[in-house]
């Protein structure tokens, strides 16, 4: 019992040096980046969800997860952000975490995941038509 609850400690303390290790990046940044071509976009909400939509340019990290260093960038340095369905969804760490194990340093977490992109969209465009 003693040692089922250290492994869960030490899972959670995993969890959190994640989100220590990785900022994160807006909306509006994050848009920019990718109009200028200056940022690797990682989905990870599986390639069902990917098919049905995801964030421009976005890769699908299912699918590539096996090859993910092929389809980066040689600069270590580049933009990389890892996203997932919404900002309670924990599974853009598995993303952050593939990449900075391959040496990438700016590895950044959308928090708004694909929801709140749509969500975005949705209130630019409504203000678009209101304006």
């Amino acid at each position: 019992m003693k040692t089922l609850i250290i492994a869960a400690l030490i899972a959670c303390s995993a969890a959190l040096a994640a989100d220590d290790q990785f900022g994160s990046i807006s909306q509006a940044d994050l848009a920019a980046a990718i109009k200028d071509k200056k940022a690797v976009v990682i989905d990870v909400n599986g390639s069902d969800s990917w098919i049905a939509g995801h964030i421009p340019s976005a890769i699908d990290f299912d699918a590539k997860q096996a090859a993910l260093a092929s389809v980066l960038p040689a600069d270590k340095g580049a933009l990389i952000v890892a996203y997932c369905g919404s900002p309670q969804c924990p599974a853009w760490k598995q993303a952050a975490t593939a990449v900075a194990k391959l040496g990438y340093t700016n590895v950044k977490h959308f928090t708004g995941g694909l929801s709140g992109w749509k969500e975005a969209k949705a209130d630019l465009e409504k203000g678009k038509k209101e304006g």
